[in-house]
């Protein structure tokens, strides 16, 4: 999975330019409303504190210290393992994958052989990174315009890397409507269960599906995963949860049991509408419905917004909404009824 996250290396020797070139590709991507990490990998010993505080004595004890002050703060840690702070090794890995949930792109700076696919830098007399640089998609000598050729090469690699997220289906059921007298996953449209019809659509347009909430699910779906709602959420945002916590680097097509209008077309429209920086896309109706995010895409990163908003006891999906990084696009004419749902016999008819 890690091959597949947006994590780009600046790579070089001592004096290459890397630090440099960072700082004139950030203002770029921050115009374009991206969050970015930089992580700097050193495979010697990393001094961040001031010996004699009371931060690095407690570091010093072993403690792992968090430094908060009122613009800034950061974690200081100790590395699993000691010497498995080196580049590629797995704790850094680990690590990076990790950050990748919070921002829409990892910038490592490092000299040392690292596995993601990096841009090397090269020194003065220098004509070719080291045998052992790992995967180098362009090699930068020192003359020309380094920032340019670097932003080229860094637009169209995120931009591919963000359409490369694998895509898994998410279908929400329940148990028995109370107004519809049945549970509607069931309801069937010329012999054809809405439930099954559902994953049918879900499957051509991802790599898995999985069913979640309580209910019965015919025979015919038995190879469909099945997931329980989370205990710690409410409503729709229970399973939502729960897919996401069942894999938690892929972005998820997510839909209701009761959109039997639902369409390939409806499906392909929302993964269209994936972009680096865009961690969800709830569809606005017309007509002041206002969002719908039972129709909807979800990137990975937006786990960790969902898991702060049920946190703070806020279950309704459409608080989502309200994060810069969601994005709210009114759907094409033609694919409006797609979100038409059925909550009564009424509706049905």
């Amino acid at each position: 999975m890690s091959d597949l996250l947006p994590i780009f290396g600046i790579f070089g020797h001592h004096d290459s330019g890397k630090t440099t070139l960072i700082k004139r590709l950030l203002p770029r991507l921050h115009e374009k409303g991206l969050s970015v990490v930089v992580a700097k990998v050193h495979g010697s010993h990393l001094e961040v504190d001031t010996p004699g505080k009371d931060s690095h004595r407690l570091f010093e004890a072993g403690a792992d210290v968090l430094m908060q002050g009122k613009t800034q703060g950061f974690v200081r840690r100790h590395a699993a393992g000691g010497d498995g702070v080196a580049a590629g090794g797995d704790g850094v890995a680990a690590d990076l994958a990790d950050l990748t949930r919070r921002y829409d792109l990892v910038l490592v700076e490092g000299r040392r052989a690292a596995p993601c696919e990096k841009i090397w830098l090269l020194g003065e007399g220098e004509t070719d990174p080291p045998p052992d640089s790992g995967p180098v998609l362009d090699v930068l000598g020192r003359g020309g315009d380094r920032t340019e050729a670097a932003w080229r090469i860094l637009d169209r690699w995120l931009t591919r890397r963000w359409f490369e997220t694998p895509v898994c289906g998410c279908v929400l059921i329940g148990g028995r409507s109370s107004r519809m007298g049945t549970p509607k996953h069931l309801i069937e449209t010329g012999g054809v269960m809405w439930l099954e019809q559902t994953v049918a659509l879900l499957r051509a347009a991802t790599e898995r599906v999985a069913i979640v909430g309580g209910g019965h699910v015919p025979e015919s779906l038995s190879g469909a995963a099945r997931l329980s709602d989370v205990p710690d959420a409410d409503g729709p945002m229970a399973g939502i949860l729960a897919a996401m916590r069942w894999a938690p680097h892929v972005s998820w097509l997510v839909a209701a049991c009761d959109l039997p209008n639902l369409s390939a077309e409806t499906l392909e429209w929302l993964l269209s509408t994936r972009a680096p920086g865009v961690w969800a896309t709830l569809p606005r109706l017309p007509e002041d419905k206002g969002v719908e995010p039972l129709l909807a895409h979800y990137d990975f990163r937006a786990l960790r917004v969902l898991e702060g908003l049920a946190a703070e006891g806020r279950f309704s999906l459409s608080s989502l909404a309200e994060h810069p990084k969601v994005s709210t696009p009114r759907p094409p004419d033609d694919l409006l009824d797609a979100w038409a749902n059925v909550n009564s016999p009424a509706d049905l008819a």
